[in-house]
């Protein structure tokens, strides 16, 4: 959801004089700080993060792409707080009003908590140390030194989080006025979660929200009892509706079909029209004509006898070209972002010099209000650097220790880098809600696995990616918070501790929530159903940082000069065609995930996809108001799930039916 920039210059009419009157009221009646963080807040915070951790593991672990939850979120704490409340009044126990600065607080701990789930690792370079991905990209490969694994483990996995995590949220603290005030990023996503808040806390707002409470908690039903409907009949391989051959066999082998998995309806439901028919290009693209085509040439651009999960046979052409889009997509992205940072900012700071202070007056009460309140509860500075240099020698001691091939003055370089990458990312969030953070990790990535060398390479590029992408990726993070605090009158004292409480919660939950994955599925699995896209993707980066193109198998380099070239001038034709032209060029990161995972999901978030566009087509207004509770409901119903799923996968109960689908000709 993209909301414009809102800090432009204002007049005050009479009309507006009213609206103003509430706001100062609201102004008068904002909580202290420490007020707005509440234990019921905590305990909210707490079920939301699990809830959205499962889900977002699944994601990880099933197609590594996990949209924007941040407004489901926010509405979410929001349904928790008024039932909780609820409750209490027909109890007859007076419970403390539930205001904007609360559920602001709730959601930034809850997107805190289980933002470790999505960038921690667990699906790309912390699960691309185990043996499983090793064995994978191959033993015989010459990068893929022997004894270069690392078996997941619950203690070193939360010591290392706890240990990466805490920097990044106070890199960017002293930096939080000139981003939100002086230079008036509009932080997309932040806005966003803002506005819902804000529309919450009204008498037209309660109304609203009571409408999509009821979508969220009816859709929420049918996902969790239709999922609990499937298990039944999956007892068994390739068992359930999960593998229904919609469109027959045949295009069943090739994985297009409809698996009636409502959490990617949901996610299709949230991401827009263009991603989703982009992964479905990808999908016809790569399923449908090359790997078809590249399977008849076995016994010529690959060995006849050779197995299905080696880098050498199709599987090879799979990940390496998935690869070839990501990084033409990601370089492109990257340069274009850093030069319109570069740009807007020469122009930012021009305009800051050539500002009076007659300029202050055009300014509307609300927005000076909103300023006042983000700049008078401040967080020293001291505090900030003092923090961050102690979370950094930390981190430098700790992490040699943990990985040896990653030596210690790499890290240090890294604490030295990480506040002026940070900065470029957030600020490139702010102007296009784009968190280019897996690109300034994939960039250490490559560097430090070249640095290390053939032994240690792997291991170290892995694990500096992760480093680096941690900081940046929480910096911008913690920035779109601060810019939903200031719309909503949120102290930014509040949204800090908000945010550390959620991450250490999510340096916990989000390693149990893998384990319970790990522990009762068959995560790895090229041919299951958790298949872990990115973990192998990411080995085999680090593999060719070490050891070069030798890695790749025969005329795939050739392919991927072709990919990494279209990924590029895809993106050219999307900015530099007109608008209505450029919108339906496809989205290369989006083509990139089904080359490797198959089909079947991208049919699945078009299928949410076209119940959006039908839904606006009948009634666009009541569209807006509930697609994102419904398909919040849709998501948390069949994300739920997992949790009693896993827990008799872990008891070694299976379903007690298998349905499956043969030929006609088969008795």
């Amino acid at each position: 959801m993209r909301i414009s920039d809102r800090g432009e210059t204002m007049e005050i009419e009479n009309d507006d004089l009213e609206e103003i009157r509430k706001q100062s009221e609201d102004f008068k009646m904002i909580p202290p700080w420490k007020n707005q963080i509440t234990l019921r807040g905590i305990i909210a915070s707490l079920l939301i993060g699990i809830i959205y951790s499962i889900i977002v593991t699944k994601l990880n672990l099933t197609t590594g792409l996990v949209p924007n939850l941040n407004v489901s979120a926010a509405l979410l704490a929001f349904v928790f707080i008024k039932t909780w409340t609820k409750v209490l009044k027909k109890a007859n126990i007076m419970s403390t009003p539930f205001t904007r600065q609360e559920n602001t607080t709730i959601q930034t701990c809850a997107v805190a908590c289980y933002s470790i789930a999505v960038g921690g690792g667990f699906g790309s370079y912390l699960l691309g140390l185990n043996k499983r991905t090793y064995e994978q990209a191959g033993v015989d490969t010459e990068g893929n030194s022997p004894g270069s694994y690392k078996e997941p483990g619950l203690d070193w996995m939360i010591g290392f989080l706890f240990v990466i995590s805490f920097v990044g949220i106070l890199a960017m603290v002293p930096l939080r006025k000139i981003m939100i005030i002086d230079y008036k990023l509009s932080y997309p996503s932040g806005t966003a979660t803002a506005v819902l808040i804000n529309g919450f806390h009204t008498t037209k707002g309660d109304k609203m929200a009571k409408k999509q409470v009821h979508g969220f908690m009816k859709f929420f039903s049918f996902s969790f009892l239709w999922s609990c409907f499937q298990w039944f009949y999956s007892g068994g391989e390739q068992c359930g509706f999960i593998n229904f051959p919609t469109f027959g066999l045949k295009a069943w082998k090739q994985s297009f079909y409809f698996d009636f998995s409502m959490t990617y309806i949901g996610a299709g439901m949230i991401c827009s029209h263009l991603v989703n028919l982009s992964l479905l290009l990808g999908a016809v693209l790569s399923w449908g004509v090359m790997w078809p085509l590249i399977s008849d040439r076995k016994g010529d651009w690959f060995p006849q006898n050779i197995k299905e999960s080696s880098m050498k046979s199709v599987n090879g052409y799979k990940v390496f070209i998935s690869i070839a889009l990501i990084l033409g997509d990601g370089l492109y992205n990257f340069v274009k972002i850093m030069l319109f940072t570069m740009k807007s900012m020469y122009s930012a700071f021009n305009k800051r010099n050539l500002k009076t202070a007659a300029d202050d007056t055009n300014y509307a009460l609300d927005e000076l209000q909103r300023n006042e309140v983000f700049i008078r509860e401040s967080i020293p500075i001291w505090v900030a650097c003092v923090g961050y240099v102690l979370f950094s020698i930390i981190s430098i001691i700790v992490i040699p220790i943990m990985f040896p091939q990653l030596k210690w003055y790499y890290v240090v370089v890294a604490y030295i880098l990480a506040p002026s990458l940070s900065f470029c990312n957030a600020y490139g969030a702010g102007l296009t809600d784009m968190n280019m953070a897996y690109n300034y990790g994939k960039v250490a990535l490559f560097i430090l696995a070249a640095l290390a060398g053939k032994d240690n390479g792997v291991v170290a590029g892995l694990i500096g990616c992760g480093l680096i992408k941690s900081i940046v990726s929480v910096s911008s993070d913690l920035m779109h918070d601060f810019k939903t605090g200031h719309l909503t009158l949120t102290s930014p004292r509040s949204m800090l501790v908000s945010q550390a409480i959620g991450t250490a919660i999510g340096c916990i939950v989000a390693p149990l929530t893998f384990f319970l994955f790990y522990k009762a599925f068959d995560v790895g699995n090229p041919d299951g159903t958790y298949k872990a896209p990115y973990a192998i993707i990411y080995r085999n980066m680090a593999i060719l940082g070490v050891e070069g193109f030798s890695a790749l198998p025969r005329h795939c380099l050739e392919l991927c000069y072709g990919f990494f070239s279209f990924a590029i001038l895809a993106n050219l034709l999307r900015d530099g065609l007109p608008k209505r032209f450029g919108k339906l060029v496809p989205l290369p990161m989006a083509m990139a995930v089904p080359f490797l995972v198959g089909a079947s999901f991208a049919i699945d978030m078009c299928v949410g996809s076209l119940v959006v566009y039908v839904w606006h087509k009948v009634n666009a207004k009541k569209a807006s108001l509930m697609v994102p509770a419904v398909a919040s409901g849709l998501i948390c119903g069949d994300g739920l799930w997992i949790l009693p799923s896993s827990i008799l996968a872990l008891a070694k109960i299976n379903p007690p039916i298998c349905m499956n689908f043969l030929p006609a000709n088969i008795s």
